[in-house]
């Protein structure tokens, strides 16, 4: 209102020099804020995880419906998978709309679905998303107490008919439905919708009803409804296709919905004890266009006409007006503004279902096994929740033990990627004394029979176990006795089990060193873990024999050979024992590596005779994958092979593997951009595994393939590779056959390799094989024998057939001639089909040919009747009349004007019905063949 309308003293707003104003304030129910939803509705609502506000919408549809929330809780999930389980998820936030006091999360639905995160950022179709949820549950009701709710609740039947007008004949079909789409546009209301539903469909014209023996009749064709079920779901179709933009828009137009419904007049045969009276029980809502918008739902969950509105997270009280009123749609008083906000599904209750449909749901009817699998998973998830906040506070402790020592064939004294670590997680601020005791505690043994040994990565690249000062570091912290870096690594010395010692020896830091043994076995060619030892930094290395040889099970007076492991492809023998072991090895620190073996001449024929050619040997190993080249899914299978092999030590190692002959293998690179076989390696291949790998991803595996052959690699590299196909007498496509002629081989070299394979039909077969080319379906022409192999080339369409030449095909007189025959459909060049060729003679009835070609054709006479018969030059077709003789000038390449020869004609057989209208038969006349050239 104008301010200065408000002044003036003639309209009487002002009395005793004072405005009384009455003011109307409407308040929505805030988002982000402390806004208690229990407290104000005695509801909780749905998180949105982006753009799930459409789904929030139908999960609390679907929750108010009690019949169907409490045979959901009775769905059986004892044994589902949480993470891949719909009917678990389900029950999941059922249970939780139903206790909880904040809003309920949808992740582990959504994550049930399979969807990505991306997914949840994207809107989908509600009545998809209703329908596959709806099918779900169905599915995993079948066979328990509550099968058969959902048809019960949501299955209505209606009759799809046709009605002949002008005789006594229809067809009617009885189908079931769980929803129905009713079109708004221009419609007043809902029974305008439904008028338009089953309105009548006139078939007349060309449109008429094939009404069997009535031949084709004039009539309607429609649907009448022949019964509704208690829940009824109406999807109002405010998105739709437009022709004209060739996009899917929203209709905004306004359609009116009632509170309460009488859809009799819908029904077929109306019941007068129980009518089709429905009562308003959800509305859902959507504000926007067909790009995107929000979706609400307003809900009469008691129906009662008490309603709610449900916006995500927040749960609110609302009017009726609001609800129902304000979601029609259409225009505003002001017509430039135009409703985006309006119902896009409506949820009706059968008045009399009504105590049913919404009876109350109590504890008693969810199941205990149900309540207390969901108990256990919220307290799973209150832990995880605390360790996640308290991560912080924490680190790893990764602890090994001699166990995890035995067995390891590499270097230092265990594969970091493969072993099993016994890890802790304590506190980085804990103690060294209490973490010791806390050690103790988990493995077992008093604090005085366990040491710890922090491991460190030396600058060398070897991980070695080094010095802690227990007395002087107890009051450290881990953390700071992990330098800052964890997770922390820690060898844990322990007494041996069978040892009866109170304690550890004692270890001095400034004059002791612990050293690591290994023993290595040439014959095996194994290394084993023969423990450590505590020795004087003055101990001399000859000292150390007798402690080698009981451990290694020799006798004392063995001699022994000694190596230093350095570091990787490093190992050093020792060569003076009379040396003390400061001044023998090299950097003497905590944690070196001693290996030692027997000092026996037969080692020298040892594939690796010497521990120094094991470490070398196992630096240049590596784990290949060998995958089958015609296998496209084959998983392979692994094998460690030393990079300095070269192709033929690979081959006889894959082949040992196979079972096969090295000689029979063909490998394959794999490509370096994507994951698929390559060029062909040859056998003759100089190169190393190591120049093989070399194009390969540094961390990803390792992979070759390879393809069985039945000739030796050699061989094969000496010939060509040749695909055909073997068509029988039939005319069948037999087999695809791989051949492998010499490379400078002919036609009839490949005619003798095809041989060698095929088993030919002794009786009534000629034994001569011929090579076809073929393009699109029509025989190109027939090799000659003498062709050398290399002028032939297999690529875009053509194909190479190979067939046993015909008896009566063998010999071809003058007044003879072979024709191309070939399939075609309406116009020539949609070819089909297996070519084939026929003889033809001078002078021959045309009929007789027809019956050669039907008996080759092998087709039944009504069939064949319907065939036509054209002679086919430059793509022109002239049919052939019924009453024509055979000039076999009529198949020959003629010359055209200017000397050029123009194309071989070939007999093409039409597969339309020669009843259908035909283009006009073309003659060829001089002037014709010089236009179309």
């Amino acid at each position: 209102m104008p301010w200065h309308e408000v002044g003036d003293t003639q309209k009487g707003f002002i009395k005793d020099d004072r405005i009384l104003l009455e003011v109307y304030v409407n308040a929505d129910a805030p988002h982000g804020v402390a806004w208690d939803s229990k407290k104000h509705t005695g509801y909780v609502g749905l998180k949105n995880q982006g753009a799930t506000c459409y789904m929030n919408s139908l999960l609390q549809t679907l929750f108010f419906t009690n019949q169907l929330r409490k045979a959901v809780y009775q769905m059986p999930t004892e044994s589902d998978d949480q993470s891949k389980s719909v009917a678990l998820a389900l029950q999941r936030i059922f249970y939780e709309l139903q206790h909880n006091d904040k809003p309920v999360g949808t992740k582990k639905l959504t994550k049930s679905f399979g969807w990505e995160t991306l997914d949840s950022f994207m809107q989908h179709d509600v009545q998809e998303l209703c329908r596959v949820l709806l099918d779900n549950m169905e599915s995993k009701m079948r066979g328990t107490c509550v099968e058969g709710t959902i048809p019960r609740l949501l299955e209505g039947k209606m009759i799809s008919f046709i009605k002949c007008k002008h005789i006594d004949y229809m067809s009617s079909r009885t189908e079931p439905f769980y929803d129905i789409q009713l079109n708004i546009k221009g419609k007043k209301n809902l029974y305008e919708s439904f008028q338009d539903y089953i309105a009548t469909e006139t078939m007349d014209g060309e449109n008429k009803y094939d009404a069997g023996k009535f031949g084709l009749q004039e009539a309607e064709k429609g649907v009448i409804f022949q019964s509704f079920p208690p829940v009824l779901h109406l999807h109002l179709m405010r998105f739709q296709y437009d022709p004209n933009t060739d996009t899917n828009i929203k209709i905004n137009d306004r359609c009116e919905f009632h509170e309460k419904i009488n859809l009799d007049k819908f029904v077929q045969n109306p019941d007068a004890k129980d009518p089709a009276v429905y009562i308003l029980h959800a509305v859902l809502v959507h504000s926007g266009d067909n790009h995107g918008g929000h979706y609400v739902v307003y809900l009469n969950p008691r129906g009662d006409g008490k309603w709610c509105k449900f916006d995500d997270d927040v749960v609110s009280r609302c009017t009726k007006a609001e609800a129902i009123d304000h979601n029609f749609g259409g225009f505003d008083d002001d017509i430039s503004i135009r409703h985006c906000t309006n119902a896009y599904m409506l949820v009706y209750v059968r008045e009399s279902c009504k105590e049913e449909v919404l009876c109350p749901v109590n504890e008693i009817d969810i199941p205990d096994n149900l309540i207390e699998r969901l108990a256990e998973e919220k307290k799973y998830e209150l832990q995880r929740r605390k360790e996640r906040s308290e991560a912080h506070l924490y680190m790893p402790v990764h602890v090994v033990t001699e166990d995890q020592f035995c067995g390891h064939q590499g270097n230092d004294m265990f594969d970091m990627e493969h072993v099993h670590y016994r890890t802790f997680k304590v506190l980085r601020e804990m103690k060294l004394g209490p973490f010791m005791e806390m050690l103790a505690g988990s493995m077992g043994y008093p604090v005085a029979q366990i040491r710890p040994w922090p491991f460190q990565q030396r600058s060398n690249c070897t991980f070695r176990p080094t010095m802690i000062d227990v007395e002087n570091d107890l009051e450290k912290s881990v953390v700071v006795l992990a330098e800052n870096d964890p997770p922390w690594y820690v060898f844990l010395e322990v007494v041996e089990p069978d040892s009866d010692v109170a304690c550890l020896p004692p270890f001095d830091k400034d004059s002791d060193v612990m050293l690591f043994l290994k023993m290595y076995d040439p014959k095996a060619k194994m290394v084993c873990y023969a423990g450590h030892v505590y020795v004087p930094i003055s101990t001399r290395v000859e000292e150390l024999i007798p402690i080698m040889n009981r451990r290694a099970g020799f006798r004392s007076d063995t001699d022994l050979i000694m190596f230093e492991e350095v570091k990787p492809n490093l190992v050093e023998r020792i060569q003076d024992y009379e040396l003390p072991l400061d001044k023998a090895l090299d950097e003497l620190m905590d944690g070196d590596i001693i290996i030692f073996q027997k000092d026996d001449p037969e080692n020298e024929e040892c594939e690796l005779p010497t521990a120094k050619d094991y470490f070398r040997d196992l630096y240049y190993r590596v784990e290949v994958v060998f995958c089958d080249k015609t296998m496209p899914s084959d998983p392979g299978f692994n094998l460690v092979l030393s990079q300095r092999m070269n192709y033929f030590q690979v081959a006889k190692c894959v082949a040992q593997e196979l079972n096969t002959d090295p000689m029979l293998l063909q490998f394959f690179k794999t490509q370096g951009y994507r994951d698929a076989p390559g060029n062909p390696l040859r056998c003759t291949y100089e190169g190393t595994l190591k120049d093989l790998l070399s194009n390969l991803k540094q961390r990803g595996p390792k992979k070759l393939y390879y393809q069985r052959l039945r000739i030796p690699i050699n061989e094969l590299e000496n010939k060509r590779q040749f695909k055909c196909i073997f068509v029988n007498s039939k005319l069948k496509e037999d087999r695809e056959m791989v051949l492998y002629p010499s490379k400078n081989g002919t036609v009839a070299d490949l005619l003798e390799e095809a041989g060698k394979q095929l088993q030919l039909p002794q009786d009534g077969g000629s034994g001569k094989l011929r090579l076809l080319e073929v393009i699109s379906n029509k025989i190109f022409c027939v090799q000659k024998e003498d062709v050398l192999l290399e002028c032939l080339n297999s690529q875009g369409t053509k194909t190479y057939r190979i067939e046993e030449v015909p008896q009566e095909e063998i010999s071809i007189r003058e007044e003879e001639l072979l024709v191309h025959c070939a399939h075609f459909s309406k116009e020539v060049f949609a070819t089909f089909g297996t070519p084939f060729m026929v003889k033809i003679r001078q002078g021959e009835a045309f009929a007789a040919i027809r019956g050669q070609i039907q008996k080759k054709l092998e087709v039944p006479d009504k069939e064949f009747e319907k065939y036509q018969f054209a002679i086919i030059v430059m793509g022109r077709q002239t049919y052939i009349p019924e009453e024509y003789s055979v000039e076999l000038k009529d198949f020959l390449p003629q010359i055209v004007p200017g000397g050029a020869m123009q194309p071989k004609p070939w007999l093409g057989i039409d597969h339309i019905n020669k009843t259908a209208k035909r283009s006009r038969p073309y003659m060829y006349t001089e002037k014709a063949i010089k236009i179309h050239n």
